[in-house]
């Protein structure tokens, strides 16, 4: 009997047309379109485990996910044959062998985001980022993103009735970038709660537009309260942009 091998599948996917990367009843995923693109391939019934559950509408530049494969796996053709066979809106990079213990979730070390917005709208981009037909200012903005530096507790921000043990999660970056007319929020840290990174982007917008003062992220964070937080901004400006791993989980 051959042995069972482990493998990361790295690809992307505009969000657009799914009900998020996990799967569920009565719903298409990102993950039930791979899943059942390997089943036909491979002809052995296997589950992807993804690095992250991204939301309804919610773009991944780049996700990586684990499966088992107990055959012998001839990569460059199993990539072209997915890609041809799976819609055009999702994409198969690459798939590497790894670590027969390596987990695309929890072994993950770092992830980064980012949440795209424009200053006019773009008919090449109507469901990849959120257009301000009001300018807020960027510069409040900026500084209370910076204040999120200073915490690890982000319950405030966090959906309600979720599920994980903690809500501490270190950021690394929390910045905006200006390029001709979008402007890109990129935030960094090992974990991410669920809606977090939306959530941030809709309390930074209310300060942007003079609905709150900068200070008052401070209190937002302290409060461990999501409703003292912002309504979470639109999904479509949402892309995972990075995963990052430990070098000696690759074979």
């Amino acid at each position: 009997m051959q042995e069972t091998s482990r493998y990361f599948m790295e690809l992307a996917y505009d969000g657009t047309n799914y009900h998020g990367w996990q799967k569920q009843p009565h719903s298409i995923s990102v993950q039930e379109v791979i899943d059942d693109g390997l089943k036909k391939m491979l002809r052995e019934d296997i589950r992807i485990q993804g690095a992250g559950r991204t939301d309804t509408g919610v773009h991944a530049a780049y996700m990586v996910a684990h499966f088992n494969y107990s055959g012998t796996l001839d990569i460059e053709h199993l990539i072209y044959r997915l890609n041809r066979w799976i819609p055009k809106d999702i994409a198969i990079y690459d798939i590497k062998p790894v670590q027969e213990t390596a987990h695309a979730r929890f072994h993950a070390t770092k992830r980064s985001y980012e949440y795209h917005f424009l200053l006019r709208p773009d008919p090449f981009q109507v469901n990849q980022a959120y257009v301000l037909f009001r300018e807020p200012d960027f510069k409040l903005m900026e500084q209370a993103a910076s204040i999120l530096l200073e915490y690890k507790d982000f319950e405030c921000f966090s959906r309600v009735n979720t599920d994980v043990k903690t809500f501490l999660c270190d950021l690394t970056e929390a910045r905006f970038e200006f390029k001709d007319h979008k402007v890109i929020f990129h935030i960094t840290a090992n974990r991410f709660l669920r809606n977090m990174v939306r959530a941030i982007v809709g309390t930074l917008l209310e300060i942007g537009y003079g609905k709150r003062t900068v200070e008052s992220m401070h209190d937002i964070i302290a409060s461990k309260d999501r409703s003292q937080a912002g309504a979470s901004a639109a999904a479509s400006g949402l892309f995972l942009t990075k995963i990052e791993y430990p070098k000696e989980l690759f074979l």
